[in-house]
Protein backbone atom coordinates (compact mmCIF):
# COMPACT_ATOMS: atom_id res chain seq x y z
CA UNK A 1 0.00 0.00 0.00
CA UNK A 2 2.91 2.39 1.02
CA UNK A 3 4.75 1.77 -2.40
CA UNK A 4 1.52 1.92 -3.91
CA UNK A 5 1.41 5.34 -2.43
CA UNK A 6 5.00 6.63 -2.96
CA UNK A 7 4.78 5.73 -6.41
CA UNK A 8 1.15 8.13 -6.87
CA UNK A 9 2.77 10.81 -4.89
CA UNK A 10 5.45 10.70 -7.14
CA UNK A 11 3.61 10.77 -10.36
CA UNK A 12 1.68 13.46 -8.24
CA UNK A 13 5.61 15.97 -8.08
CA UNK A 14 6.21 14.98 -12.06
CA UNK A 15 3.09 16.15 -13.11
CA UNK A 16 3.28 19.57 -11.29
CA UNK A 17 6.58 20.06 -12.70
CA UNK A 18 5.24 19.86 -15.97
CA UNK A 19 2.58 21.86 -15.35
CA UNK A 20 4.31 24.52 -14.14
CA UNK A 21 7.29 24.28 -16.01
CA UNK A 22 5.16 24.70 -19.35
CA UNK A 23 3.04 27.67 -17.77
CA UNK A 24 6.39 29.20 -17.39
CA UNK A 25 8.56 29.10 -20.37
CA UNK A 26 7.34 25.85 -22.62
CA UNK A 27 9.26 22.96 -23.15
CA UNK A 28 12.90 24.89 -22.87
CA UNK A 29 12.15 26.33 -20.02
CA UNK A 30 11.22 23.07 -18.02
CA UNK A 31 14.39 21.81 -19.54
CA UNK A 32 16.56 24.57 -18.12
CA UNK A 33 15.38 23.97 -14.89
CA UNK A 34 15.57 19.97 -15.06
CA UNK A 35 18.81 19.90 -15.93
CA UNK A 36 20.06 22.62 -13.28
CA UNK A 37 18.04 20.74 -10.34
CA UNK A 38 19.39 17.27 -11.42
CA UNK A 39 23.29 18.29 -11.72
CA UNK A 40 22.25 19.81 -7.90
CA UNK A 41 20.92 16.48 -6.71
CA UNK A 42 23.44 14.47 -8.19
CA UNK A 43 26.48 16.17 -6.42
CA UNK A 44 24.09 15.73 -3.12
CA UNK A 45 23.20 12.06 -3.98
CA UNK A 46 27.05 11.46 -3.98
CA UNK A 47 28.28 13.06 -1.75
CA UNK A 48 24.90 13.12 1.54
CA UNK A 49 25.99 10.58 3.03
CA UNK A 50 29.96 12.14 4.26
CA UNK A 51 27.74 15.95 4.30
CA UNK A 52 25.00 14.13 6.84
CA UNK A 53 27.58 12.33 8.83
CA UNK A 54 30.11 15.57 9.10
CA UNK A 55 27.78 17.72 9.95
CA UNK A 56 26.43 15.35 12.88
CA UNK A 57 30.12 14.87 14.03
CA UNK A 58 29.24 11.30 13.82
CA UNK A 59 32.04 8.91 14.68
CA UNK A 60 32.86 5.41 13.32
CA UNK A 61 32.32 2.67 15.40
CA UNK A 62 33.43 -1.13 15.60
CA UNK A 63 33.45 -4.16 17.96
CA UNK A 64 36.65 -3.42 19.82
CA UNK A 65 35.11 0.17 21.62
CA UNK A 66 35.71 0.10 25.12
CA UNK A 67 32.41 0.61 25.89
CA UNK A 68 29.90 -2.43 26.22
CA UNK A 69 26.70 -0.45 24.74
CA UNK A 70 28.39 0.59 21.80
CA UNK A 71 30.13 -2.85 21.18
CA UNK A 72 26.80 -4.51 21.48
CA UNK A 73 25.18 -1.75 19.03
CA UNK A 74 27.52 -2.96 16.49
CA UNK A 75 27.15 -6.20 16.92
CA UNK A 76 23.38 -6.16 16.83
CA UNK A 77 23.38 -3.89 13.82
CA UNK A 78 25.94 -6.56 11.69
CA UNK A 79 23.54 -9.15 12.39
CA UNK A 80 20.72 -7.52 10.94
CA UNK A 81 22.25 -6.48 8.01
CA UNK A 82 23.00 -10.46 8.03
CA UNK A 83 19.07 -11.22 8.42
CA UNK A 84 18.23 -8.50 5.94
CA UNK A 85 20.77 -9.87 3.32
CA UNK A 86 22.84 -6.83 3.04
CA UNK A 87 25.87 -5.78 3.16
CA UNK A 88 28.00 -5.10 6.37
CA UNK A 89 26.77 -0.97 6.92
CA UNK A 90 29.16 1.25 8.67
CA UNK A 91 28.41 2.25 11.68
CA UNK A 92 28.57 5.80 13.77
CA UNK A 93 28.09 7.10 16.72
CA UNK A 94 26.70 10.90 17.00
CA UNK A 95 27.48 12.27 20.72
CA UNK A 96 24.09 13.77 21.48
CA UNK A 97 21.85 13.59 24.53
CA UNK A 98 18.61 13.12 22.14
CA UNK A 99 17.92 9.59 21.42
CA UNK A 100 17.25 9.15 17.70
CA UNK A 101 18.96 7.50 14.84
CA UNK A 102 19.12 7.61 11.17
CA UNK A 103 20.59 5.44 7.61
CA UNK A 104 22.64 7.33 5.04
CA UNK A 105 24.40 6.13 2.02
CA UNK A 106 22.91 6.19 -1.55
CA UNK A 107 22.54 2.10 -2.05
CA UNK A 108 23.04 -0.79 0.46
CA UNK A 109 26.91 -1.03 -0.55
CA UNK A 110 27.30 2.19 0.87
CA UNK A 111 25.19 2.50 3.81
CA UNK A 112 25.90 3.92 6.90
CA UNK A 113 23.58 3.79 10.10
CA UNK A 114 23.93 6.10 13.12
CA UNK A 115 22.76 6.06 16.50
CA UNK A 116 23.11 8.90 19.38
CA UNK A 117 24.96 8.12 22.50
CA UNK A 118 21.19 9.48 23.98
CA UNK A 119 19.69 6.35 22.15
CA UNK A 120 22.37 3.99 23.28
CA UNK A 121 22.16 5.10 27.29
CA UNK A 122 17.85 5.60 27.40
CA UNK A 123 16.97 2.10 25.62
CA UNK A 124 17.04 -1.46 26.22
CA UNK A 125 18.90 -3.55 23.57
CA UNK A 126 16.16 -4.85 22.38
CA UNK A 127 14.66 -1.46 21.67
CA UNK A 128 18.19 -0.36 19.74
CA UNK A 129 18.25 -3.74 18.05
CA UNK A 130 14.26 -2.80 16.70
CA UNK A 131 15.27 1.14 15.75
CA UNK A 132 18.65 -0.18 13.77
CA UNK A 133 16.19 -3.21 12.06
CA UNK A 134 14.29 0.08 11.37
CA UNK A 135 16.92 2.08 9.43
CA UNK A 136 18.27 -1.09 7.71
CA UNK A 137 14.67 -0.94 6.27
CA UNK A 138 15.58 2.43 5.19
CA UNK A 139 18.52 0.44 3.39
CA UNK A 140 16.80 -1.89 2.03
CA UNK A 141 14.11 -0.12 0.54
CA UNK A 142 16.49 2.49 -1.01
CA UNK A 143 14.42 5.00 0.43
CA UNK A 144 17.60 7.45 -0.44
CA UNK A 145 16.98 7.45 -3.87
CA UNK A 146 13.49 7.91 -3.32
CA UNK A 147 14.37 10.94 -1.77
CA UNK A 148 16.68 12.63 -3.86
CA UNK A 149 14.21 11.42 -6.93
CA UNK A 150 11.75 14.01 -5.26
CA UNK A 151 14.31 16.54 -4.25
CA UNK A 152 15.70 16.44 -7.71
CA UNK A 153 11.52 17.03 -9.05
CA UNK A 154 10.71 19.88 -5.97
CA UNK A 155 14.14 21.61 -6.87
CA UNK A 156 12.90 21.74 -10.22
CA UNK A 157 9.62 23.15 -9.04
CA UNK A 158 11.63 25.36 -7.29
CA UNK A 159 13.65 27.22 -9.91
CA UNK A 160 11.04 27.41 -11.93
CA UNK A 161 9.01 29.94 -9.06
CA UNK A 162 12.23 31.24 -9.35
CA UNK A 163 11.62 32.08 -13.10
CA UNK A 164 8.48 33.24 -12.61
CA UNK A 165 9.55 36.26 -10.12
CA UNK A 166 12.01 37.06 -12.71
CA UNK A 167 10.18 36.44 -15.97
CA UNK A 168 6.72 36.28 -15.21
CA UNK A 169 4.00 34.33 -16.47
CA UNK A 170 1.96 34.95 -20.01
CA UNK A 171 -1.39 34.18 -20.72
CA UNK A 172 -2.19 32.13 -24.07
CA UNK A 173 -2.23 35.80 -25.90
CA UNK A 174 0.92 36.50 -25.04
CA UNK A 175 0.51 39.18 -22.64
CA UNK A 176 1.98 39.49 -18.79
CA UNK A 177 -0.02 37.63 -16.18
CA UNK A 178 1.32 39.07 -12.58
CA UNK A 179 -1.32 37.09 -10.69
CA UNK A 180 -0.70 33.65 -12.30
CA UNK A 181 3.00 34.29 -11.49
CA UNK A 182 2.64 35.63 -8.22
CA UNK A 183 0.41 31.76 -7.52
CA UNK A 184 2.92 29.95 -9.27
CA UNK A 185 5.47 31.28 -7.06
CA UNK A 186 4.03 30.85 -3.81
CA UNK A 187 2.32 27.42 -4.69
CA UNK A 188 4.27 25.57 -6.74
CA UNK A 189 7.14 25.12 -4.05
CA UNK A 190 4.41 24.74 -0.91
CA UNK A 191 2.94 22.21 -2.60
CA UNK A 192 5.78 20.06 -4.33
CA UNK A 193 7.37 20.60 -0.24
CA UNK A 194 3.83 18.95 1.08
CA UNK A 195 4.27 16.23 -1.38
CA UNK A 196 7.88 15.56 -0.27
CA UNK A 197 6.81 14.83 3.28
CA UNK A 198 3.95 12.85 2.50
CA UNK A 199 6.25 10.20 0.41
CA UNK A 200 8.78 10.93 3.83
CA UNK A 201 5.40 9.88 6.09
CA UNK A 202 4.71 6.69 3.66
CA UNK A 203 8.42 5.59 3.42
CA UNK A 204 8.77 5.69 7.63
CA UNK A 205 5.83 3.33 7.90
CA UNK A 206 7.07 1.06 5.13
CA UNK A 207 10.46 1.35 7.04
CA UNK A 208 8.22 0.16 10.24
CA UNK A 209 6.70 -2.88 8.98
CA UNK A 210 9.80 -4.07 7.45
CA UNK A 211 12.67 -3.20 10.06
CA UNK A 212 10.14 -5.50 12.72
CA UNK A 213 9.77 -8.24 9.97
CA UNK A 214 13.78 -7.93 10.38
CA UNK A 215 14.28 -7.87 13.64
CA UNK A 216 11.17 -10.06 14.34
CA UNK A 217 10.25 -8.23 17.08
CA UNK A 218 7.25 -5.37 16.18
CA UNK A 219 7.00 -4.59 20.31
CA UNK A 220 10.66 -3.42 21.05
CA UNK A 221 10.48 -0.93 18.17
CA UNK A 222 6.67 0.26 19.22
CA UNK A 223 8.42 1.02 23.12
CA UNK A 224 11.43 2.66 21.26
CA UNK A 225 9.42 4.78 19.62
CA UNK A 226 7.73 5.71 22.45
CA UNK A 227 10.19 6.02 24.13
CA UNK A 228 12.45 8.25 21.71
CA UNK A 229 9.09 10.68 21.55
CA UNK A 230 9.14 10.97 25.22
CA UNK A 231 12.96 12.16 25.58
CA UNK A 232 12.86 13.79 22.65
CA UNK A 233 10.33 16.38 23.88
CA UNK A 234 11.31 16.51 27.34
CA UNK A 235 13.93 19.39 26.77
CA UNK A 236 16.80 17.09 25.15
CA UNK A 237 17.16 19.24 22.24
CA UNK A 238 19.33 18.23 19.18
CA UNK A 239 20.97 21.27 18.17
CA UNK A 240 22.69 20.44 15.29
CA UNK A 241 18.97 19.28 13.69
CA UNK A 242 18.06 22.81 15.06
CA UNK A 243 20.45 24.36 12.74
CA UNK A 244 19.95 22.45 9.83
CA UNK A 245 16.19 21.86 9.63
CA UNK A 246 16.10 20.28 6.24
CA UNK A 247 17.72 17.16 7.79
CA UNK A 248 14.81 16.55 10.13
CA UNK A 249 13.30 13.50 7.75
CA UNK A 250 16.71 11.78 8.16
CA UNK A 251 15.64 10.86 11.91
CA UNK A 252 13.60 7.85 12.63
CA UNK A 253 11.40 10.63 15.12
CA UNK A 254 11.23 14.01 14.05
CA UNK A 255 14.33 16.02 16.51
CA UNK A 256 12.74 19.22 16.02
CA UNK A 257 9.27 19.56 17.63
CA UNK A 258 6.27 16.97 18.34
CA UNK A 259 3.50 16.25 16.22
CA UNK A 260 -0.01 15.65 16.91
CA UNK A 261 -1.30 14.04 13.72
CA UNK A 262 0.23 13.01 10.21
CA UNK A 263 -0.88 16.56 8.92
CA UNK A 264 0.18 17.80 6.04
CA UNK A 265 3.38 19.83 7.25
CA UNK A 266 5.04 16.47 9.27
CA UNK A 267 8.12 15.05 8.20
CA UNK A 268 6.82 12.23 9.96
CA UNK A 269 3.93 10.22 10.71
CA UNK A 270 2.23 10.45 14.36
CA UNK A 271 3.91 7.96 16.37
CA UNK A 272 0.87 6.13 17.83
CA UNK A 273 0.06 5.79 14.50
CA UNK A 274 3.09 4.02 13.88
CA UNK A 275 3.02 2.17 17.36
CA UNK A 276 -0.93 1.18 16.19
CA UNK A 277 0.42 -0.42 13.03
CA UNK A 278 3.46 -2.18 14.85
CA UNK A 279 1.22 -3.38 17.51
CA UNK A 280 -1.39 -5.02 14.91
CA UNK A 281 1.74 -6.84 13.16
CA UNK A 282 2.89 -7.87 17.05
CA UNK A 283 -0.44 -9.49 17.06
CA UNK A 284 0.07 -11.70 13.45
CA UNK A 285 3.51 -12.45 15.15
CA UNK A 286 1.76 -13.64 18.39
CA UNK A 287 2.97 -11.32 20.86
CA UNK A 288 0.83 -9.94 23.33
CA UNK A 289 1.38 -5.74 23.27
CA UNK A 290 2.80 -4.54 26.41
CA UNK A 291 3.37 -1.02 27.43
CA UNK A 292 6.70 0.03 27.73
CA UNK A 293 8.19 0.98 31.20
CA UNK A 294 7.70 4.32 32.64
CA UNK A 295 10.33 6.78 31.00
CA UNK A 296 11.73 7.67 34.42
CA UNK A 297 12.22 3.83 35.34
CA UNK A 298 14.04 3.06 31.70
CA UNK A 299 16.61 5.95 31.63
CA UNK A 300 19.55 4.19 32.30
CA UNK A 301 18.56 1.61 28.93
CA UNK A 302 19.91 -2.32 29.01
CA UNK A 303 22.55 -1.00 31.52
CA UNK A 304 20.79 0.11 34.91
CA UNK A 305 22.27 3.66 36.06
CA UNK A 306 23.97 5.11 33.52
CA UNK A 307 27.65 5.61 33.91
CA UNK A 308 30.36 8.02 32.84
CA UNK A 309 31.51 6.97 29.05
CA UNK A 310 33.83 7.93 26.58
CA UNK A 311 31.04 10.10 25.78
CA UNK A 312 30.77 11.47 29.12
Amino acid sequence: MNQTKTFMLLAALTALFGGVGYLIGGASGMAIALVVAVAMNAFAYWNADKMVLRHFRAVAADANHPDPRVRAYVQDTLDLAVRAQLPAPKVYIIDNPQPNAFATGRNPAYAAVAATTGLLGMLTREEIRGVMAHELAHVKNRDTLTMTVTATIAGAIGLLANFAMFFGVRDSEGRPNMIAGLAIMILAPLAASLVQMAISRAREYEADRIGAEIAGDPQSLARALEKIEHYARSGRVNVDAERNPAMAHLFIINPLSGQGADNLFSTHPATRNRVAQLMELAQRFGQAWSAPAPAAASAGGPWGARKRGPWG
